[in-house]
């Protein structure tokens, strides 16, 4: 009889055998599908994972000339430089500021969005807002802030025409400092709120209807059904979303600022996504501008871990 320690061996090389199996009968039986997902997954290899690879120049002084394995190592250099910088202050309060108003209006816009569109009986008049809310979506940064630029300019805008027909004087929409953050937060609840009510609005599918019934059984009208049934059933979706945002707290979207930036609101519009830009693309230091960036990928890192465990002590599931 075999000792136990080769019955142990052996039983763990009958389920490693067995998984493989079972995992090449899946592969077999599902190739369709993996075939389907092939297209993405490939995206996330080649534009997402392998460039994780170059991040290493975030320690070197890294010169095209000589490649990332020839390139002097500097260690932390390039982020005492970050830390160091006057700018940095600057850059991490509007970074930040622009960040908490998107968390504060425009990541609970689409909530409320979705539990008007929820409460709409007649499915014709539905699809038809539904479409009308999504297109937005699909229009470019470049024709969002033109459009901005013909409603508000202070020359030609469209509103200040109204205000000065009114009697009033020309408000400097675009030059006055106090007003972008709040049209930055604006223009990406008009652009993207409506695509943000998909995920909600199929959540809000998943409902049982007999709860509805029950509840309006119980005296309940439409508004203490919403408060008590649609959002307590949809809270992990909203708990999910919400922890992936955090991910992207320093991402406050280099195109549309960018372009929406001039010499008169500089000192709140200037992030750290156009500060990269003008060191890495304009200015060529690539290492200085992937340890920047790669400051970023850490700060929501830790954002995402603090936000999931908090998540999980308050009875949520999570993302991991």
């Amino acid at each position: 009889m075999a000792s136990p320690s080769v019955q142990n061996a052996q039983a763990a090389l009958n389920k490693k055998t067995l998984r493989r199996s079972t995992l090449l009968a899946d592969l077999i039986r599902d190739k369709y599908l993996y075939l389907l997902a092939l297209p993405g997954l490939l995206y996330l290899l080649i534009f997402k994972y392998i460039p994780i690879g170059g991040l290493v120049i975030a320690f070197q002084n890294y010169s095209p000339y000589m490649g990332m394995w020839d390139s002097e190592w500097v260690g932390l250099e390039h982020f005492q430089r970050l830390f160091a910088e006057e700018e940095f202050w600057m850059l991490f309060r509007n970074t930040m500021a622009i960040s908490l108003l998107n968390l504060l209006f425009f990541f609970p816009f689409p909530i409320l969005l979705s539990l008007l569109l929820n409460e709409l009986r007649s499915m014709l008049f539905k699809r038809i807002v539904q479409t009308i809310i999504y297109l937005p979506h699909f229009l470019s940064w470049v024709i969002i802030i033109g459009l901005t630029f013909l409603m508000m300019s202070q020359s030609e805008g469209l509103i200040n025409k109204i205000i000065q027909s009114a009697g009033g004087e020309a408000v400097p929409f675009l030059t006055n400092p106090d007003y972008f953050w709040i049209l930055l937060t604006l223009q990406s609840m008009w652009k993207e709120a409506g695509w943000g009510t998909i995920i909600f609005l199929a959540a809000m599918a998943a409902v049982d209807p007999q709860l509805y019934e029950a509840a309006r059984v119980d005296g309940a009208g439409r508004l203490r059904q919403a408060w008590h049934i649609t959002l307590p059933a949809i809270r992990n979706v909203i708990a999910i979303l919400l922890i992936l945002r955090l991910g992207h707290v320093m991402d406050v979207g280099f195109e549309q600022i960018y372009l929406m930036m001039n010499g008169a609101v500089a000192d709140v519009a200037d992030v750290f996504d156009t500060y990269v830009y003008r060191k890495g693309i304009q200015q060529g230091e690539f290492s200085y501008s992937t340890a920047v960036g790669l400051f970023k990928s850490i700060v929501g890192f830790i954002l995402v871990l603090l936000a999931n465990k908090a998540a999980k002590r308050l009875g949520e599931e999570g993302v991991f």
